[in-house]
């Protein structure tokens, strides 16, 4: 059932960055990007991102040549969002974004989602 989804995108300047991240932050060559949520109940989830070994329980793709690893219990509240990267004078982070209907038609996943 999950072997084809990819839940979470992403943008080119987040692969970059994430990249080079890797490349200089000494991050171990068997981690990759995990995707996931933190918390829950009254107060709702946050979006998280770091990088991890995979697990038995993830959904795992390749997105730019960047293992993605996300808990398949994560995969409903991350699905259709896309990891981007804003570089500017006030802030600098990653952001999580919701697809365009287009682009998620194009990535497989249901335009109400």
């Amino acid at each position: 059932m999950f072997d084809n989804l990819r839940p979470i995108s992403l943008s080119d300047r987040a692969a970059e960055e994430v990249r080079k991240i890797m490349e200089t932050k000494n991050i171990p060559a068997d981690y990759g990007l995990r995707v996931g949520i933190k918390g829950g109940g009254c107060g709702g989830v946050a979006l998280l991102i770091g990088f991890d070994k995979q697990k038995d329980t993830d959904l795992a793709y390749t997105i730019a040549g960047i293992p993605v690893y996300v808990d398949k219990k994560h995969t409903m509240y991350i699905i259709g969002k896309e990891v981007d990267f804003y570089d500017g004078e006030d802030a600098r982070g990653f952001t999580f974004v919701d697809l365009p209907t287009e682009a998620k038609a194009k990535e497989g996943l249901p335009a109400e989602t």
